[in-house]
């Protein structure tokens, strides 16, 4: 399925059951929001898209501790958890989808390799919960298509 394969499917999976949607993106840059707003009456279902490129966004726009991002860094678990659930809670969605990461070329250290992504889903009612892809050193442009079309997935998945 493509990109838009996925996000048509996404948003008619959300509209079925009565819900919006928000994203919460940083190495995407919109990408994700862009993928389901290219799609002629996807204002029905997508609420909002976040875009927190920088740490200080992130703490802003959606909540993130300044703790949270000292201890664990922008490209982590426990930042990722807490940019999906500030999504919920910044805006009228009861799903959303966050994802953090290293796109490159550069920027990426042993721990935190180039292609390291973490996604984040929230849906109201439920635990927040996390998931790390590596997609490797294969570009920038790869990775971003990747973590768009494991995010949009992702949110199939949860909405069964």
């Amino acid at each position: 399925m493509s990109n838009a394969e996925l996000a048509n499917a996404l948003l008619l999976a959300c509209q079925q059951r009565g819900i919006m949607l928000a994203t919460a993106e940083s190495c995407t840059g919109g990408l994700i929001i862009a993928a389901l707003t290219d799609i002629a009456g996807s204002s029905a279902v997508v609420d909002r898209g976040f875009i927190t490129y920088s740490n200080e966004a992130k703490m802003e726009m959606l909540g993130v501790s300044a703790a949270t991002l000292d201890a664990h860094g922008a490209v982590s678990r426990e930042t990722v958890l807490e940019m999906a659930s500030g999504a919920l809670a910044h805006s009228r969605a009861s799903l959303s989808l966050a994802v953090t990461g290293i796109a490159g070329p550069s920027g990426g250290s042993a721990d935190k390799p180039v292609g390291l992504i973490w996604f984040g889903l929230a849906l109201a009612g439920q635990p927040v919960v996390a998931e790390r892809q590596l997609f490797g050193h294969k570009g920038r442009e790869f990775i971003r298509h990747e973590t768009v079309r494991h995010a949009l997935q992702l949110g199939l998945r949860a909405l069964g």
